[in-house]
């Protein structure tokens, strides 16, 4: 036989799982690599627009500066024209110098000559001069601290964290920002070699910390602004931070809502394979109880409720057949004690009934008058009996099918209880007390009925009674409503469990193994059917004072 090995399938959840990643997670995952990667595209586009406005802004606070100071200078020298003497002179730039908060010092000086040495010396003591041109080609020059200069022109900064660097042509420092000397020599380094006058550039070997170039013709001086790291860190990486704790939090959210979503319906999927095992194995009990909430698919349940639907149905189907089988079985069983019934029971009175009429129809020899009807005596008695059996057999259908025929009317019981003594077989020298009064009440019964009932107890009582043991019939009025019959006698305890079923048909107090009586093991279970049709009910009870008590209620016939 050839043997195909199956693929290793996957479950569900497995497969749920995979389902996520590649449709979930992966795509989320993507979509946040994309969202930071635009994102810091969008922060470094803006961190090098913010450097290239704080250009702009350091220039026009220079030109503003350098207007204002310019137009000082212009005011104050065409002051110093209308004044001729060189006191006068000395003395209104000392009061200017005295009462100004910018000035360090104003003076005059012959030519450019000298001016140009004073702004060597300002260069070297770390102070800065401007000068204006006078018409009798001298030069009337300011001196300023860089301290102020850095105060007025860094003012509209406010508290950014760029370094700023303003520089000669040649590369000095004139003022800075936030200085660092590693900054300051790496945007130097970096500088590119051909610059445009008054735009600004951005360049840097590191995107995220560019450096921004201002080329001023106006005055000859060149800005330069660097973007720190922590500014970066700032925006680039905090922005990062908040995207990946963004798309991790999603993640999360989307594994929990769908984790939460896949355990009910792997229980509820549980609950369908348990049910089919269940099934499968034989037990129609099962049923399918889902977990139902507001997320449970409409297809579990009509599955759920269909699944439920068949095993309903198939567990009425297997109780019908079982109680069929059961019938089939008692049926048979039914068969096969009727068949051991008839041939065990029937065949004595038979072969008694053969045995003396074959002897009565010898010719050979003589039978005188006494054995003749002692003879037919035997005859007469042992069809009696196979009477008896064929109506036990024939009343038990009737009383099966609930369609036994009774005519209830007023009879005398004292009378029928009297007449059935006299018809029951004793043969067994076993002692008969009748102890029933003849005032006892009349009762509802059919006659031929009762008669049955009582001679199939009273023969029941006698068969298995004690040797030379007493058997006594009573009768009383009972709650006023029935009259008790009470049949009892002298025999061993019989068990409860064994009591309980000498209703049963083909019930018997000795098995087939132990027989020592004759019967078809039919009486009780007749008797029961009797008394009950015609609205009465029967007991048994078993203790040490009687060993068999049979107690028969029927509804007595009140006086009018």
């Amino acid at each position: 036989m050839k043997v195909y090995k199956t693929t290793k399938r996957l479950k569900i959840a497995e497969q749920i799982i995979i389902v996520i990643l590649f449709a979930v997670l992966i795509p989320l995952t993507i979509s946040g690599f994309i969202i930071n990667n635009v994102n810091q595209q969008s922060v470094r586009a803006q961190l090098c627009t913010t450097a290239e406005i704080i250009t702009y802004t350091v220039s026009d606070s220079i030109d503003i500066f350098n207007n204002s100071i310019n137009y000082e200078l212009e005011q104050i020298g065409m002051t110093l024209d209308y004044m001729n003497s060189y006191s006068a002179k000395a003395g209104y730039l000392k009061r200017i110098k005295k009462t100004s908060k910018i000035y360090k010092d104003v003076r005059i000086l012959k030519n450019e000559a000298e001016y140009n040495k004073l702004r060597e010396e300002c260069r070297l003591n770390n102070e800065a001069v401007l000068g204006i041109k006078q018409k009798n080609g001298s030069y009337l020059a300011a001196i300023f601290e860089i301290e102020k200069i850095r105060t007025n022109m860094f003012t509209s900064i406010g508290s950014d964290k760029r370094q700023i660097y303003i520089l000669t042509p040649k590369g000095d420092l004139i003022t800075s920002y936030n200085y660092d000397k590693k900054v300051f020599n790496k945007g130097i380094k970096q500088l590119p070699k051909n610059l445009e006058t008054d735009k600004t550039i951005i360049y840097g070997k590191k995107k995220n910390q560019p450096f921004a170039c201002l080329k001023k013709s106006n005055p000859d001086i060149l800005i330069i602004v660097s973007t720190p790291g922590e500014i970066t860190r700032t925006y680039i990486d905090y922005s990062r931070a908040k995207i990946i704790l963004s798309v991790l939090a999603a993640a999360f959210a989307v594994l929990f809502i769908v984790g939460l979503y896949i355990s009910y319906l792997y229980l509820n999927i549980r609950q369908l394979f348990k049910a089919i095992i269940a099934i499968s194995k034989g037990n129609y009990k099962r049923r399918i109880r889902l977990l139902t909430h507001i997320f449970t698919p409409y297809e579990m349940i009509f599955l759920a409720y269909e699944f439920n639907r068949m095993a309903n149905q198939i567990h009425k189907s297997y109780k019908k057949l079982e109680k069929n089988n059961k019938e089939l079985k008692e049926l048979n069983e039914f068969r096969s004690n009727m068949i051991d019934t008839v041939s065990h029971e029937f065949r004595t009175p038979l072969t008694s009934i053969q045995g003396y009429t074959s002897r009565l129809l010898r010719q050979d020899i003589q039978i005188d008058e006494a054995t003749k009807q002692k003879s037919l005596k035997v005859i007469k008695r042992q069809a009696e009996r196979l009477k008896r059996m064929v109506e036990d057999l024939l009343v038990i259908p009737d009383i099966e099918g609930a369609s036994l025929n009774v005519s209830i009317e007023p009879v005398n019981a004292f009378e029928i209880i009297d007449n059935s003594i006299t018809l029951s077989k004793n043969n067994s020298g076993k002692t008969l007390t009748n102890n029933v009064s003849p005032d006892i009440p009349m009762i509802y019964a059919d006659r031929d009925r009762f008669e049955q009932v009582v001679i199939n107890v009273v023969e029941n009582a006698v068969k298995y009674a004690d040797d030379e043991s007493e058997i006594v019939i009573e009768a009383e009025v009972f709650d006023d409503d029935y009259v008790k019959f009470v049949v009892k006698n002298h025999c061993n305890v019989i068990p409860k469990d064994k009591l309980k079923t000498l209703f049963d048909k083909f019930t018997r107090l000795d098995d087939k193994t132990t027989r020592t009586t004759r019967g078809t093991g039919l009486g009780l279970f007749i008797v029961k059917g009797l008394v009950e049709t015609m609205g009465g009910h029967i007991h048994l009870h078993s203790g040490m004072d009687w060993g068999f008590v049979v107690q028969i209620f029927m509804e007595r016939v009140k006086d009018v």
